[in-house]
Formats: C-alpha cells, structure tokens, sequence
C-alpha cells in the first residue's frame, strides 16, 4: 500500500490540478505554497516535507482507481497514513494527521481564527467536529507533535492566494522529502554484516559458529528474516508508472 516519492511525484501530476475548495489555486499549488510558509519559516525538513503532504490525503482519493467514498475527504489526514508510513516517521506523519484538529483548536483559542473565511473552510470546520471546547483544546495541546501541527495549519491556511512570487517547483519540494525518507530508512534498516547479539543462556560454541559466520551469510540471514517479516503484497501498489521528479 506504501508509496514511493516517485509515485507521490505522478499523484501531483495527474489530480493535483483540481481545485482547492473554493480557492483560486490548485491541489499542487496549494501544497508548495504551504511548504514553502514552512520553509521560509526556517521549519526542520520533515515539516517542509508534511507541509507538502498534508493533504496528499485528497490527492489519492481523487484517483481514478478509488472508488469514491461519501464524506472520505474529510478524514483526509487519516486516510493517508498507510500510504506514507513506510516513508517516513512520526515527524512527518504525526503533523499531518493532527492538522485537521490542529484547525479545531486554533479556532477556540483564537476567537477570530476563523475570520471572514470562506463557506468551505467552515463546513470543513464543522465536518472535522467544530471549535474545540476548553477541556479539548487543553487535551490536544498536550499531545505530542501538536506544536507542529499548529504551525502547520497556519501556513495551511494561508496558502490559497494566487502569488507574483511562485513557491518553488514540486522537484524542490520532493528533494527535500527524499533526504528526510533516506535519514528515516537509516534508523530503520538492520546495518548488513552486523553479528546478532548472543543470547545470555546461548553456549559457546554456538557463539564461536556465530563469530565465524561471513559478511555474506550475515548479510544473506539478515536479508531472508525481512523477507519472511514482510508480506509479498505489501510491496504491490495500485499505483500508475511514476513521473520521475528527477
């Protein structure tokens, strides 16, 4: 189900044209206006890179291949999490999934939030649950991330205006998401030729067999336990060949 950064280049490409809400500028034009808020704001990469994503959510459900579902939209910020977790970690995923509520709470602690925001923006609002109460907001404030996900939502919300200084193009964008991917994947992949630790009750001449294995075999072991770990149909995806974005 995960994509890869190329696929997410292809998903810009063919439904990133349509409209954001009611606003005068596109999917993808939104998304790189709310990444380059975050950039110009000095934000650490993987919040560049959830800006750019925030609503990559509505970009997969306007696929030709999915079939519509009734009020999906709105739960956008959760519906793409499996689409991004093999990607990325929680400093990119977490952003993304409280943004919408991130939006619930700046509109209680901030009376005038909202402001003269157009019809869209409310429904939005109201669908995602209306304004946060007082025991709400505290709620959320205390999760982690939520700090990320508020800046995030401000620069959400300004990124619908048509500009005389366009953002920088997606290629920019998705070089930046592809060195915070690469940095997350190192924490996560096992170092090959690395010896397991020995267990405290395992003998020793199992140690010494251990010991004497090569980098091969230990690279050739560590390789067929992901294999066995990891389904075959997790690494199928629906997805149309890739636009390369480099």
């Amino acid at each position: 189900m995960g994509l890869t950064l190329d696929q997410i280049a292809n998903l810009f490409h063919l439904t990133g044209g349509s409209p954001y809400g009611d606003t005068s500028v596109t999917q993808a034009e939104h998304a790189r206006q709310t990444a380059a808020l975050a950039l110009a704001e000095a934000a650490a990469p993987s919040l560049v890179t959830a800006a750019l994503l925030h609503d990559l959510g509505h970009l997969i459900l306007q696929h030709p291949d999915i079939m519509r579902i009734e009020g999906a939209d709105y739960k956008h910020q959760y519906f793409v999490q499996p689409f991004l977790r093999g990607l990325f970690g929680a400093d990119v995923l977490e952003p993304i999934r409280l943004h919408v509520e991130a939006h619930r709470y700046l509109c209680f602690v901030e009376p005038d939030y909202l402001g003269p925001r157009n019809s869209a923006a409310r429904l939005a609002l109201d669908q995602a649950g209306g304004i946060f109460d007082a025991a709400q907001a505290s709620e959320f404030s205390a999760i982690p991330w939520a700090p990320e996900a508020i800046r995030l939502r401000r620069w959400d919300d300004q990124a619908c205006l048509i500009s005389d200084d366009p953002p920088p193009p997606l290629s920019y964008f998705l070089e930046i998401a592809s060195d915070v991917a690469q940095r997350h994947q190192a924490t996560q992949l096992p170092r090959l030729g690395t010896l397991p630790h020995a267990s405290p009750g395992q003998s020793a001449a199992h140690r010494s067999a251990a010991q004497q294995s090569t980098p091969h075999q230990s690279a050739t072991n560590h390789l067929a336990a992901r294999q066995r770990a990891v389904p075959h149909a997790a690494t199928v995806s629906p997805w149309p060949a890739a636009v390369k974005h480099r």
